[in-house]
């Protein structure tokens, strides 16, 4: 699951990809409208933490931009702009919701949520299921067959990508997507280690490696 933030605050942007990430979110930060807009353009994500106040063009010109483009993705602006009018010129501009810095992440993360929820679409608050397998997304927790397992933030956002495509494959860079956000450091092998782990918790049948393409879950569940 990966969320971008567009954020140009130095301190605030870096600390909201930090806590984003400890949440088993992939996040990518940047740091203006034009760069949001790229990001948008070639990569898919489930939600947008949208910054106003940005360098050249702002952040409600940005969005109005998504929301032309008919893109569904919910947008959430996080600023530090309190007064009514802004944030009626926020939600007329096409946002899910707004939230005024400074903020808790407890509230943030609730308000992204709330904002998932109202774009059926989106499946960043549902729980997952298929055949014998079912992934509860608010607090990482796997069951497969009557056994319940939390999963770390890394397992998580591997078996999670999984279960979106079932009996699709994914690649090792595809599932390396989903883990690591713009900047990260990416383990070396890292993806075998972390499905061995989710196969040690509950068996190596979980998930099928399928040779020189990649792992998949089965569309029934094995």
């Amino acid at each position: 699951m990966r969320i971008l933030v567009v954020e140009d605050d130095p301190m605030i942007g870096p600390a909201l990809l930090i806590a984003l990430r400890q949440a088993a979110l992939a996040a990518d930060l940047v740091r203006n409208a034009d760069d949001g807009e790229e990001a948008l353009a070639n990569h898919e994500y489930a939600l947008v933490l949208l910054d106003i106040g940005l360098p050249g063009r702002d952040g409600l010109t940005l969005l109005s931009g998504i929301r032309a483009r008919k893109q569904s993705v919910p947008v959430l602006i996080i600023t530090a702009r309190d007064g009514l009018d802004e944030r009626v010129a926020g939600l007329d501009s096409g946002a899910d919701d707004y939230i005024v810095k400074p903020f808790e992440m407890k509230e943030l993360l609730a308000r992204m949520r709330v904002a998932a929820r109202r774009r059926p679409s989106n499946d960043l608050t549902a729980t997952m299921a298929i055949g014998d397998l079912s992934l509860n997304l608010h607090n990482r927790e796997a069951t497969y067959r009557g056994e319940t397992q939390q999963l770390s933030a890394k397992e998580f956002s591997v078996f999670e990508a999984l279960m979106r495509r079932p009996g699709g494959i994914l690649s090792r860079a595809q599932l390396e997507e989903q883990v690591y956000g713009w900047g990260e450091e990416v383990e070396s092998n890292a993806v075998d280690v972390l499905i061995h782990y989710i196969r040690r918790k509950f068996g190596k049948d979980i998930i099928q490696n399928v040779r020189g393409l990649g792992w998949r879950i089965d569309k029934a569940s094995p």
